[in-house]
C-alpha cells in the first residue's frame, strides 16, 4: 500500500532524504545505506524483508564516514608468514580469578581475545568484570576500566562494596573511540574492559551512538586494537527485550568469544553459558551466586540446584544432565490438575514447551493414561533453562507421579531419552552421571537400559535399566 508514491512503513526522515537527494540537495558526502538490525546485511536501499535473515521490518538508514583512517589500518603488517613459523602455546592463557568463568572461556583469557558479555539489565555483569579487574590487578597484571555510562567516583563507590583493589588498575571515563584507541595504544595495558559498546562512538560518523553504524565500526577498531597488541579486551553488550545483544547481529560474528548472563535478576543465582568460543567449548557454563560482596562461584552447583528439594513429594523427581563436561543434577516437577474448563492448560517453566506437550502425547498413546480433561504444569527448579533430551524420561515419571499420587522415592535419580515409540534410548556420559549421582548420595539410578549393559560396575549405587516408559512407570 503507496501513499503519494511513498511506502507507508518508510519514516518521514527517509522521504525527506530521498526527496532531497531527488533534488539535488544532499551532498556526495553524506552517502547513506541501509542495514539490517539482525543480520547486518547491507543494501542501498530500503527493503521491507531482509534477504539475509528473511525479518521483516529490521532495516534502518544510517549514514556512512569516510573509510580511509580504517584502510590506512588494515594496510599495516599485511606481508604473509608461513604456519610454521606461528608461535602459539596453549599456556598462553591468563586465568580471571574465577574457575568457573576460566571453564566457561576453555582456561582462561587468551592474549588478543576479543570477549562479549551480554545479559538483562541488573544481572551482574559490571559487576563480575570489575571483580575480574580486582582479581586480575592482584596478579600483577596492568588492567584498564574504560566505563562509558558511570562517571569514576561511581565505580568507585562501586568497588568498595566489592574490597580493597591495587594500584595495577586504572580508570578511564570516555566514550569516544579515538580516544579510547589513543590511551589503549599509548598504555599497552594487559586487559582492557569497556562497558559498554552501545555507548562509544566514532566521531567521524554521524549517526548516534548505539546504532547499527556506530556499534559496527566501534567492535570493528577494537577488534584490530586486541589483534594488534594482543590484549584480550572485554565488551559489554546491552540485551534487548527478545535476549540478544543489541545492535545488529554481525557483532557476534565479529568477537572471539560471546558469554550470556542468565538466571531471575531476583534471584541468588547467576548462570554464565558459552554461545561462541573460538577458543573452547560453546557447552560449559559456570554458577555464580550473587552477595552482598559481589558475585561468589559456586564450585557444587548440583548441591546448590537441590537446595530446598521436597522429600517424597508427588510429581517431584531428581534428573541428572551434562552441561558440556561437567554433570548437573537439577530437580523436575510436575503438577497434574482436572480442568474446570473445556480446553486444558499446559504451561512450562524452564524447558520446551513444545516438547512436554509431546511427552504427554506418547504418555496418553503408549500408557492408555487420558490426560486430555487436566492442566499440566513443568517446572525446572532453580530456573535454569534446559533443553536436553535426557531430562525426557524426568519429565514423563514426574507427570505419572503427579498424575496417580504416588511419589517417587527422594534417593531416585532418573534420566534417559524418550522416543514417539514410547522406548527409552540411551544418552551420552551415562557414566558421568552416575558417579555425579553417586557423590551427592543417591541409591537408586533409573537410566536406559542399554547404558547399563556399557556401564562398569558402581558400587554404592542401584542402577535400574528401563527399555520403554512403561516399564519406567512401574518403578513409581
Amino acid at each position: 500500500m503507496t501513499t503519494n508514491g511513498w511506502h507507508a512503513g518508510v519514516s518521514d526522515g527517509y522521504k525527506e532524504k530521498q526527496y532531497n537527494r531527488k533534488c539535488g540537495y544532499m551532498a556526495k558526502s553524506d552517502k547513506t545505506v541501509f542495514f539490517c538490525k539482525e543480520c547486518g546485511y547491507e543494501s542501498t536501499k530500503w527493503l521491507g524483508q531482509c534477504p539475509g535473515c528473511k525479518e521483516v521490518g529490521t532495516f534502518v538508514e544510517e549514514p556512512v564516514g569516510s573509510s580511509k583512517k580504517m584502510m590506512r589500518r588494515s594496510l599495516k603488517n599485511s606481508e604473509p608468514v608461513t604456519i610454521n613459523k606461528v608461535t602459539a602455546r596453549d599456556e598462553e592463557r591468563v586465568s580471571t580469578g574465577f574457575s568457573e568463568l576460566d571453564r566457561v572461556l576453555g582456561g582462561g583469557v587468551v592474549p588478543g581475545g576479543l570477549i562479549l558479555v551480554g545479559g538483562d539489565p541488573g544481572i551482574g555483569k559490571s559487576t563480575l568484570l570489575l571483580q575480574v579487574c580486582r582479581n586480575m590487578s592482584n596478579s600483577d597484571k596492568r588492567v584498564l576500566y574504560i566505563s562509558g555510562e558511570e562517571s569514576l567516583k561511581q565505580i568507585k563507590l562501586r568497588a568498595n562494596r566489592i574490597g580493597e583493589f591495587s594500584d595495577n588498575l586504572s580508570l578511564l571515563a570516555e566514550t569516544s573511540l579515538d580516544a579510547i584507541e589513543a590511551v589503549v595504544t599509548e598504555s599497552k595495558p594487559d586487559v582492557v574492559v569497556i562497558d559498554s559498546i552501545q555507548t562509544i562512538f566514532r566521531e567521524d560518523i554521524s549517526s548516534a551512538p548505539g546504532s547499527v553504524s556506530q556499534v559496527r565500526e566501534s567492535t570493528n577498531t577494537l577488534m584490530q586494537v586486541a589483534k594488534g597488541n594482543t590484549i584480550p579486551i572485554f565488551i559489554v553488550g546491552h540485551v534487548t527485550k527478545e535476549g540478544v545483544v543489541a545492535g545488529p547481529r554481525v557483532l557476534e560474528h565479529m568477537v572471539d568469544t560471546v558469554l550470556y548472563f542468565e538466571g531471575d535478576r531476583h534471584a541468588s543465582y547467576r548462570i554464565l553459558r558459552g554461545v561462541k568460543n573460538r577458543f573452547g567449548s560453546t557447552n560449559e557454563i559456570g554458577v555464580f551466586e550473587m552477595r552482598e560482596d559481589g558475585l561468589q562461584q559456586v564450585l557444587n552447583p548440583s548441591e546448590f540446584m537441590l537446595t530446598g528439594r521436597p522429600l517424597d513429594a508427588s510429581g517431584s523427581v531428581v534428573a541428572c544432565l551434562m552441561e558440556g563436561t561437567r554433570p548437573i543434577l537439577v530437580e523436575i516437577q510436575a503438577l497434574i490438575n482436572h480442568t474446570a474448563f473445556g480446553m486444558p492448560r499446559r504451561t512450562a517453566v524452564g524447558t520446551d514447551y513444545n516438547r512436554v506437550n509431546l511427552l504427554m502425547a506418547v504418555i496418553e498413546k503408549r500408557l492408555g493414561i487420558q490426560m486430555g480433561d487436566y492442566d499440566a504444569y513443568v517446572n525446572v527448579a532453580g530456573g535454569m533453562k534446559i533443553n536436553e533430551p535426557a531430562m525426557d524420561l524426568a519429565l514423563i515419571m514426574a507427570l505419572i507421579s503427579s498424575y496417580k499420587n504416588r511419589p517417587i522415592t527422594s534417593d531416585t535419580i532418573v534420566f534417559g531419552e524418550v522416543g514417539l515409540a514410547g522406548e527409552v534410548r540411551a544418552v551420552s556420559q551415562a557414566e558421568q552421571r552416575v558417579i555425579e549421582a553417586k557423590k551427592l548420595g543417591f541409591q537408586r539410578c533409573i537410566l536406559p537400559e542399554v547404558s547399563v549393559k556399557s556401564l562398569k560396575r558402581t558400587e554404592g549405587i542401584e542402577l535400574v535399566g528401563v527399555s520403554n516408559i512403561k516399564q519406567a512407570g512401574e518403578q513409581i
